[in-house]
């Protein structure tokens, strides 16, 4: 029987099962932009470290500049996965691949490069945030400054206030969605979104995520889901001067008493979480109210578990 931290690291990604990974590699968002800034990032006889490498794709296209890549990896299923792929693949041999944990492995020299690609829309999920800010410490306690260069090297978040349609061949299901960009037929946008977070990884990052803002509505219609986004700053390029990002799907969680608004109301949100935390505890979290005035609230609160 599974322990309470073997239940915790399951289903906090640690064992993705490894189809998921291979539709990762089909994603072909997800490559072209992670490729685009480890080539930009990575420089010709560099070190790179990959936390959580999976199919070890991503150490591989550093290796196509580095002279040398660790790739690190909790999963033996997908420490067996890798290897044999790395195996079928020019560069191959410049990764080694380490069936280790990625909060506590650290290279046997600095590194130039650090690639952790644990992402989840809002940092849920999986622990992102924390094997980064695990590494930073025992990094400089073992190497000393500076650190190495992080991809993502930042990441922005934002909230959005839609009405979701949740009728599936009649059948009405509020449920936790996951959207694609661009317009939908489903989706209606009441208000601007609004970024609520930013983390840098160059600097001390906290785990703790809290918000409260407020949102002009657009149009008339009902507040039944939250929208949130996630853009990863996957590079900071110089020339030209830019960004390579990579946006994760959207997320959109239910409201359990939606909330009727129209033009021109002022809607109040507040939240807090934990990052590597889960959907549900966000979720639980959740905290609307409509605002006549931006000085007082014109009734009772209403919560939203979904």
């Amino acid at each position: 029987m599974l322990s309470e931290t073997q239940i915790e690291s399951s289903y906090l990604g640690q064992f993705i099962p490894v189809h998921y990974h291979h539709n990762m590699l089909m994603d072909e968002n997800r490559m072209t932009h992670f490729k685009a800034a480890i080539d930009y990032a990575v420089f010709p006889g560099a070190k790179v470290l990959e936390l959580g490498g999976g199919t070890g794709v991503l150490s591989w296209f550093a290796a196509a500049h580095a002279q040398k890549v660790w790739c690190v990896e909790f999963n033996p299923d997908m420490v067996r996965e890798a290897r044999r792929m790395l195996s079928k693949n020019r560069y191959g041999e410049r990764v080694e691949v380490i069936h280790a944990d990625a909060f506590e492995y650290l290279p046997p020299e600095p590194v130039d490069v650090v690639i952790c690609e644990m992402i989840h829309v809002g940092m849920l999920r999986e622990k992102q945030v924390e094997v980064i800010e695990a590494f930073k410490r025992r990094y400089k306690a073992r190497f000393g400054g500076p650190l190495p260069r992080f991809i993502p090297e930042a990441v922005l978040m934002a909230v959005q206030p839609l009405q979701q349609h949740y009728g599936f061949h009649g059948f009405h299901a509020p449920i936790v969605q996951f959207q694609e960009h661009g317009e939908s037929p489903r989706t209606i946008e009441l208000a601007e979104p609004s970024i609520y977070s930013t983390l840098d990884f160059a600097y001390p990052t906290g785990l703790d995520i809290a918000w409260e803002g407020e949102f002009r509505i657009a149009r008339d219609g009902t507040v039944n889901a939250l929208r949130f986004v996630t853009r990863n700053i996957l590079a900071v390029t110089r020339h030209p001067p830019g960004t390579i990002d990579w946006l994760n799907h959207y997320m959109a969680l239910p409201l359990e008493r939606p909330v009727r608004v129209t033009a021109h109301d002022l809607l109040r949100v507040r939240f807090a979480y934990r990052a590597g935390g889960s959907i549900p505890s966000l979720q639980a979290a959740l905290e609307v109210e409509l605002v006549n005035d931006p000085l007082h609230a014109t009734g009772p609160l209403q919560r939203a578990y979904a």
